[in-house]
């Protein structure tokens, strides 16, 4: 993976129309591996106890939805010694439902994990990066919940107990399970290259985005369902307590979404005028505006495609994370 500031070398050359030419016989080689997945299923199993989880017998649903997740997410789960039921494993691309993992889009899903008795059912997206979560019940986790365990799970081992990073619009669970173990959290920009830069940077042991993607420095500085699938199976493993036990015990935040109608000139002056309304709050713009309290943030980021800002807050109730966006777009409708 290009780290941002290589990949906008790359993309400003490719627009300039710049190019190292050469003649065919020295571009390159090429190879190919007849077993592309076993280093990479390899590196996910050591990173757990897998005799142990192989021995609790664990019922798992796995739906990799046609994309490319299904092939090494049976061979995990075989390896793991889970009691499997695979839907769409092949990765032709013929989506049995929306891909994006979320809520509305697995209703159908989470049916089937309760009606096969699983202990738990995991949902990838089309690339394998992000990863969801339902409970026995056929209760919708979601994907901020697979981070936050997976940070739960680092904190007990010495491996990766430390500093971790996660982006700025990141459920505050994960930083509160570091505070709670004594590390510190860092919060990057926005996009899984600014999470992998930071953690090389502060030399963290763990970080991820909360869109279901941790990241494992052991298996690399990528977004990894399979990282998700393994460590949250042994942490249910090695505390014994289910799903839904490991979640509901989790801190209880909220996070709300909108958006606004606005031009990118008019978000100099709603940044200000918000930083002068919550001179309490501690402002950072080097993703847009985040303004962070000790219990709760907001997060106003422009579009890189659109002339819409991007509202996103979290609290310890839904009522104070909907105040924090709608006093925002407030603010917003008085300027423009």
């Amino acid at each position: 993976m290009l780290d941002a500031v290589t990949g906008a070398s790359i993309r400003d050359a490719y627009l300039a129309g710049e190019a190292a030419w050469c003649s065919f016989d020295k571009i390159g080689s090429a190879t190919s591996d007849a077993d592309p997945h076993a280093e990479h299923l390899d590196m996910v199993l050591a990173t757990v106890d897998a005799a142990a989880i192989a021995k609790a017998k664990h019922r798992v649903l796995l739906d990799s939805n046609h994309g490319a997740g299904g092939l090494l997410g049976k061979r995990l789960l075989a390896a793991l010694g889970c009691d499997a039921v695979i839907v769409g494993d092949t990765p032709d691309g013929n989506f049995a439902h929306v891909p994006e993992p979320t809520a509305d889009n697995l209703t159908g899903i989470a049916e089937q994990v309760r009606q096969h008795g699983c202990s738990i059912g995991f949902c990838q997206d089309p690339d394998a990066d992000r990863l969801a979560l339902v409970d026995a019940d056929g209760r919708y986790i979601g994907e901020e919940y697979t981070l936050a365990l997976c940070v739960q799970r680092a904190m007990q081992h010495k491996a990766t107990r430390g500093a971790i990073v996660i982006n700025g619009a990141t459920s505050g669970m994960s930083e509160r399970l570091a505070a709670e173990s004594g590390v510190e959290a860092f919060r990057s920009s926005v996009g899984e290259a600014n999470v992998a830069d930071m953690m090389i940077a502060k030399q963290a042991k763990y970080g991820g985005e909360g869109n279901g993607g941790p990241i494992d420095p052991r298996v690399g500085y990528v977004r990894d369902s399979f990282v998700g699938m393994a460590q949250v199976l042994d942490l249910m493993t090695a505390t014994g307590k289910s799903l839904a036990e490991l979640a509901d015990a989790l801190p209880r935040l909220h996070i709300h979404k909108s958006k606004a109608d606005v031009s990118a000139d008019k978000l100099p002056k709603l940044f200000d005028a918000l930083i002068t309304t919550h001179k309490e709050a501690t402002a950072s713009t080097g993703d847009g505006l985040r303004l962070a309290w000790p219990d709760k943030w907001l997060l106003v980021r422009g579009s890189n495609t659109e002339p819409i800002v991007r509202l996103i807050a979290e609290a310890e109730s839904e009522a104070e994370a909907r105040a924090l966006c709608d006093n925002a777009a407030a603010k917003l409708a008085e300027i423009a």
